[in-house]
């Protein structure tokens, strides 16, 4: 296997649960990791940025190779307020224009911009192979995303950037940690019609892509899904299988948009069948390629493999 070179990787949101798991293999594999954090820093590795203030030295740009940005506010809080619903908005953009901007002011700016982004952008749209080629579909998070990508746009031309297009992350933490815990308590049910399709993605080949993406050459979304598209149904009875419960409710589709409004109805009921065609034209291998398998390795993972990320603390 051939040597992996070592990068300096600057970090914006990696204390969360795609940020922790992503720090574990970059060291794991030799590469020096820096994080930006909203507090004073502790260490030599940490540097200070205010993203709702737009404010970052550029200065700390200059000797990275690469950037990532998965800064963010949860999508899965619930409800979305008018309030909460800028402040999604507002968290993401905020985030991505003080990283882009810092980069342009740089004097040697990185040569690589991961930037967060997400599924959402397809919107609704059953029976649809969402290759990176789809078009922008309707809705807020459809909105958000678009909102967000624009502004990883701002980074430098010579900045190689990706925006990392990401389904729901089968992860000890984010939106698994309520299906866990109502799949524990016996509740396991049928979301709507649990036809509809669920993007994926195990949280080692969330990070994993990641690595995979420092060192390419795409540019532009790249859909972060694991390989096999799997429905709702599919989903939610994989787990209750894992976890050696019962599947046998179902939640209707007015109960949910009741309870949950415009949040259920995106993150719930959409149909999204992503498929990560740039990243298999590439080269990438996943770890976890169906869903079961990725369940599996997150509920019992084997003794080989390398431990799990615990709960992680808020994002910074």
């Amino acid at each position: 296997m051939a040597a992996v070179t070592p990068l300096r990787v600057l970090i914006g949101g990696a204390s969360g649960l795609v940020g922790t798991e992503l720090q574990r293999q970059l060291r794991a594999e030799g590469h020096e990791v820096l994080t930006l954090v909203r507090r004073a820093p502790c260490t030599e590795s940490e540097f200070s940025w205010s993203p709702d203030a737009r404010v970052i030295d550029a200065a700390v740009f200059d000797t990275v190779d690469v950037v990532v940005n998965l800064s963010g506010a949860s999508i899965a809080r619930i409800p979305w307020t008018r309030g909460y619903q800028k402040q999604i908005v507002d968290s993401r953009v905020n985030a991505t224009r003080t990283l882009a901007e810092g980069m342009a002011r740089a004097g040697t700016p990185p040569r690589v911009f991961l930037s967060g982004s997400a599924v959402g952008f397809y919107g609704d749209r059953p029976a649809v192979r969402l290759t990176e080629s789809a078009d922008k579909g309707e809705g807020f998070l459809s909105d958000v995303v678009a909102a967000w990508e624009a502004a990883a746009g701002l980074a430098p031309e010579s900045t190689r950037t990706v925006l990392l297009r990401t389904g729901l992350v089968v992860g000890n933490g984010g939106a698994m940690t309520p299906l866990r815990l109502l799949t524990s308590l016996g509740v396991a049910a049928r979301i709507g019609s649990g036809g509809q399709h669920w993007p994926w993605i195990s949280l080692y080949d969330e990070a994993a892509a990641i690595r995979h993406l420092m060192t390419s050459t795409l540019r532009g979304p790249v859909n972060l899904a694991g390989p096999a598209p799997a429905t709702a149904d599919r989903f939610t009875r994989a787990l209750a299988e894992a976890m050696h419960r019962w599947h046998l409710l179902a939640i209707p589709e007015p109960v949910i948009g009741t309870l949950m409004g415009d949040a259920g109805r995106e993150l719930l009921l959409a149909s999204q069948k992503q498929i990560p065609a740039a990243l298999l034209a590439d080269g990438f291998r996943f770890r976890h390629e169906t869903v079961e398998a990725a369940i599996a390795a997150l509920v019992s993972p084997p003794a080989d493999q390398e431990p799990s990320t615990d709960r992680p603390a808020p994002a910074e």
